[in-house]
């Protein structure tokens, strides 16, 4: 099957077309009490891993991001498989996200998704405004992990990782 010519992007397009990179789906959180915030986002990228840092691009204009940047401080929570309501309550506009919700609160007060795979406490290093989105760099300060199987999401539905049964690939440092 032959590809399509090349052509400029609409929206569109775009979501369509990296819609077919399968990602994990975490919750950045920002904020304390009744001012906490969260969105759903699957855009986090491990930028470097001394000093840690991550990258997170979130929606300009949303109540998180500008939490974000006004406190100078986000949360990540990487969720599991089992995990696919907290992702979709996170995914909509408005509401009391964290009402009813299993949380908990790390050092800094902002709120932790329970039972999700990475908690990550991070401090915003460097921020930037690109198209419709602020990407954030936020330096991990406090960092813990589990075992168990990440909430992937492909071309707009949830799934989760089924590996193909091979060794764990080494990476060189």
């Amino acid at each position: 099957m032959a590809l399509p010519a090349f052509r400029a992007p609409t929206a569109a397009d775009m979501r369509r077309s990296m819609g077919r990179f399968t990602t994990g789906v975490a919750i950045v959180s920002s904020g304390v009490g009744d001012n906490a915030c969260g969105m759903t986002i699957s855009s986090l990228t491990s930028i470097c891993l001394d000093p840690a840092i991550l990258l997170v691009s979130l929606t300009e204009g949303s109540r998180t991001t500008g939490m974000v940047a006004a406190t100078g401080r986000f949360a990540v929570s990487v969720l599991s498989s089992r995990q696919e309501a907290v992702a979709r309550r996170f995914a909509t506009r408005g509401g009391a996200r964290f009402e009813g919700l299993d949380c908990e609160h790390g050092e800094f007060g902002v709120p932790l998704i329970a039972d999700a795979l990475v908690h990550a406490e991070c401090d915003v290093r460097s921020a930037h405004d690109i198209g419709d989105h602020t990407v954030f760099y936020g330096q991990v300060r406090n960092l813990r992990c589990r075992e168990g199987t990440g909430l992937v999401f492909y071309s707009g539905r949830f799934g989760d990782f089924h590996d193909f049964g091979h060794d764990e690939v080494p990476w060189v440092f």
